[in-house]
This record gives C-alpha cells, structure tokens and sequence, in this order.
C-alpha cells in the first residue's frame, strides 16, 4: 500500500469534507503541520470542528482557517495567543469547548485507543464538570469525560519511513501522537522521508498503523510565536 502522496493538496483532496471533525497536532505553533492547514484552508471545506490544543496565531497555523471562517467549533485547552479567536467567541460566531490540557491529551489518546470514556479527578467542581457524570472512587471524586474520534487527522513529525513509522522533533512531539492515534484517516507532514527498514525500531515513537498518508514539506517556515531577543 502506497502511503506517500506528492503534496499536502492531493492529500487531502478526496478525504476532508463540510462539517467534518479534524484533529491538528502542535502546541502553539511547535509542531504544527504547516502545509497540512494551508491546504486545508484552500480546500474551502467549511463547519469544521476543529480539535487542537490551540488555534494557531492570527494569520499562521490554525488561525488561517479562523480568518477564513471554515471553523464552526474549536475543541482546545488554550486561546490566548489569537486575537480573531477572541473576537469570534466574544461575538457567538464560534463554538468554544474548553478542555483542561491534561484531559484534551487522555481524551486523544483513549479515542485512538477505543476507550469510549475514562473518569479523572481535573475539573471536579468547576464549570468543567457542568453536565457531566460525577462518581466516587474510594472516596474521592471523579467526572466522567468522552474520548474524541476525529474523521481526519493532520500531524507533523521530522521524519517517516514509507510505512508511516514515525519519528517525532524532541518538543515537537507534542499532541502529535496522540492526534495521529485519534483519526480515522491520519495525514502525516514529514521534513525526510526513507525506506522501510532505515529507522531504528527502539526510536519510533508512533508506529506505522495509524498512520494512511504522508507528504513531505522538506522546508517548513516554523515561525515563533513569541520572539525576545536583546537590543
């Protein structure tokens, strides 16, 4: 089975569709699919769910899909990096469902995992819980959260085999293998491609199963969110 496509657009071309739920790896703009969003931007699908630990800045990452209105709802843990974010969710023009970063990871995980549901002691008492099954364990209390499946998943990782092995940058590894883990189809943006057989089993850290698609962005912008440097 061949899994290695010639570009991010052919990728994704018969897969993504309207109101699809999509999962992006990343934290910040640390480990994002850079070609990945931006052919999904030019795809024009629209009433996206989109679950990722952020969306992105205004005008790079998952904010050019915010610019562009294709997001209904954004599944995430932290917003404070878009200003456009802001302005939609204060505005009711998007649907925001706040998730403590802890539970968004589990929730990923146990998704690709074919756990249903898992019960964790974050959010107890808060607005976290509202809605949701409350129930003792050995006399502590936990609430009761959903996994998430997403109907595609767009990762980022340094390097694949043609197999999809693959082999993530130090922090870059980020939501990555998790989001890979939670999608029904996953896409894979990779900076080196190689043959089966050339990485070391020991140094995978998510194995070619969940993996359906990869395309190489051999030069990715990787831009900074936040730049300090001396005068």
């Amino acid at each position: 089975m061949n899994k290695v496509y010639p570009d991010a657009a052919t990728a994704l071309k018969d897969i993504v569709k309207d109101g699809q739920t999509i999962a992006v790896g990343g934290f910040g703009l640390c480990g994002i699919p850079e070609a990945l969003i931006a052919a999904l931007r030019d795809s024009g699908v629209q009433n996206l769910t989109a679950i990722s630990n952020n969306a992105g800045v205004d005008g790079f990452g998952l904010g050019q899909l915010l610019s562009t209105r294709q997001i209904k709802k954004m599944i995430a843990s932290y917003v404070g990096e878009n200003k456009e974010f802001e302005r939609q969710y204060l505005a009711g023009e998007l649907e925001l469902e706040f998730t403590p970063q802890g539970t968004l990871a589990e929730k990923l995980r146990a998704g690709g995992a074919g756990i249903p549901a898992f019960f964790t002691k974050t959010g107890v008492g808060t607005l976290v819980a509202e809605g949701k099954e409350v129930r003792e364990f050995d006399g502590q209390r936990y609430v009761m959260e959903r996994s998430l499946v997403a109907d595609v998943s767009l990762v980022k990782a340094q390097k694949a085999d043609k197999a999809g092995n693959l082999v993530f940058n130090k922090t870059a590894r980020n939501f990555n293998p998790n989001v890979a883990m939670a999608g029904k189809v996953t896409v894979v943006e990779v900076e080196e491609l190689v043959e089966v057989g050339q990485l070391d089993p020991d140094q995978i850290h998510t194995p070619g199963i969940f993996v359906h698609r990869i395309v190489v962005n051999a030069t990715p912008e990787k831009r900074i969110e936040q730049r300090t440097v001396r005068a």
